[in-house]
């Protein structure tokens, strides 16, 4: 079946190798693995640390959540390990969606290609609003433009989204400079709220870790119910264990994005090298501080009274140590800020992938001869995040950037035994260890933790796949480059730095 046709590896890293120099569709190669590491913990250092851990303590797992957070980076290391493998063998831009395109056809590329959009879109937009709250919270800015609640447009929201979108034009050494800044600026603050959180730390407040369950209020009755309740008749319930399981799929929010790092490997000098410790350097750094914080958190004041909006900032405030809020906020504004920029850079390059194979208009593909960035899909991308988050209160979709990562996960842990049967010759610098089993375990913790998203996400999330088919059969299916059977650029001389399989 033609929806079935794949992409040959030989294509891919074609367009992998060509550098933009001749003219070639290509990007050109100025990351190494510290910027690839700034890159990823840009991203997934962020929204989770500042928001998420109050609410889903005080509403779904109390103490707990510092479970909720390991479950996820247990499964979020799963998927890197998926991830590295693939981006070290195979480094292009369009990362899951360039896998699967080798692997599993074109219409499973097609979807994960939509998907990721919508998740860095989506991603972009929310934080690019939390970050107006923190600045107006900050520096005592009118909530008419620059709040959530009461506002029409967020102008806070617009123009963040249209500097940083101009960071992620100009180029990638700018985008990763002004990245590596931001991140030890919210690693040391981070860091500075273990230690000093520590000292406030009440062992009466971790007491009991998990809370017993107990039936949730008519609120999360229906489509707001997780799927797995709803599929076998389960009284919705929060706290205990399966609040800790439904608060470690909403916490995955937090780890998403780390893939934009397999999105830059026709950026990278040595991808062969680089990715891997790019991929698995951003999680297990993420990783150990999202649990220390979110421990910190807990254990300073009661899950019952943690502030849903700023919960870190009102538990110093609540142990007399008002004056680390002001420290929490500023952290807050640049590890947000980092965020919305990996987000836009990640989504030039998705978006460059699937226009450069034609299933969009191969035109805005086009790379800037002298930036070297593909300037055209980033500009329309972020003059579109920045309407989003302008004019509509995102907070709400928040679990659809969630479901979005994980559906991609699946499909990338899927994509390493396949490609591993239909490509043994292939060069891998990583692999996966006990592979088919650790990729099968992968992709079935990330189907786990989607089935414990509310209803109302997975069908927001089905409607976003069905624009999406309309898209793809009414043009991509007969303009895309194997459609029409247009080759693949020419590969370039590889030089002895970048090793070819």
């Amino acid at each position: 079946m033609s929806v079935l046709r794949t992409k040959p590896i030989k294509d891919v890293l074609a367009q992998g190798e060509a550098d933009g120099s001749d003219g070639k569709l290509g990007l050109k190669r100025h990351l190494g693995a510290r910027d690839l590491t700034g890159f990823g913990i840009g991203i997934v250092i962020g929204t989770g640390i500042f928001t998420l851990t109050g609410i889903e303590a005080r509403d779904s797992a109390g103490p707990g959540v510092v479970i909720s957070f390991a479950i996820a980076g247990v499964v979020a290391l799963l998927a890197a390990l998926c991830y590295a493998e693939l981006a070290s063998s195979v480094p292009t831009a369009g990362s899951a969606y360039t896998y699967a395109y080798a692997t599993m056809g074109e219409i499973v590329a097609w979807i994960i290609g939509w998907d990721l959009l919508l998740e860095f879109a989506l991603g972009a937009a929310v934080v690019a609003r939390g970050w107006s709250g923190y600045l107006a919270e900050l520096f005592g800015l009118p909530t008419a433009w620059f709040g959530e609640e009461g506002s029409v447009v967020n102008l806070g929201a617009i123009g963040i989204v249209l500097l940083l979108g101009v960071v992620a034009i100009v180029g990638i050494r700018e985008s990763a400079r002004v990245t590596n800044l931001l991140v030890l600026v919210k690693v040391a603050i981070c860091v500075f709220i273990v230690a000093a959180g520590l000292f406030f730390v009440k062992a009466a407040n971790l007491t009991p870790f998990i809370p017993p369950a107990e039936p949730a209020g008519a609120a999360d009755d229906g489509i707001k119910q997780p799927v797995t309740q709803a599929l076998f008749g389960l009284e919705p319930s929060v706290f205990g264990f399966v609040g800790v399981l439904s608060a470690a799929a909403v916490v995955f929010f937090a780890y998403t994005g780390f893939e934009a790092v397999a999105n830059l490997g026709e950026e990278t000098r040595r991808p062969k090298r680089d990715l891997t410790l790019g991929l698995l350097g951003t999680l297990l750094i993420s990783t150990v501080l999202y649990i220390g914080v979110s421990l910190v958190v807990v254990g300073m004041v009661p899950y019952t009274e943690i502030d849903r909006g700023a919960p870190i900032a009102s538990a110093f405030k609540a142990a007399g140590a008002g004056w680390a809020g002001v420290l929490v906020s500023i952290a807050a504004i640049a590890g947000l800020t980092s965020v919305i920029l990996v987000d836009l850079v990640a989504m030039g390059r998705i978006g460059f992938a699937i226009s450069r194979d034609g299933l969009i208009p191969p035109s805005i593909a086009k790379v800037h001869p002298r930036w070297g960035t593909p300037y055209r899909i980033s500009a329309v991308m972020t003059v579109a995040v920045a309407l989003l988050a302008g004019f509509l209160p995102l907070s709400a979709l928040a679990d659809l950037v969630s479901i979005g990562a994980l559906c991609a996960f699946v499909l990338v842990s899927v994509a390493v035994p396949i490609l591993r049967r239909k490509r043994p010759d292939l060069d891998r610098p990583f692999k996966v260890p006990f592979s088919p089993v650790l990729p099968i375990v992968s992709a079935l913790a990330c189907l786990y933790l989607m089935l414990n998203l509310s209803v109302e996400t997975w069908i927001r999330f089905l409607i976003w796949m069905l624009l999406g088919a309309i898209i793809y059969f009414g043009y991509g299916h007969r303009r895309n480059r194997l459609a029409t059977a247009n080759p693949a650029p020419t590969p370039r001389t590889p030089t002895p730095r970048q090793l070819t399989p």
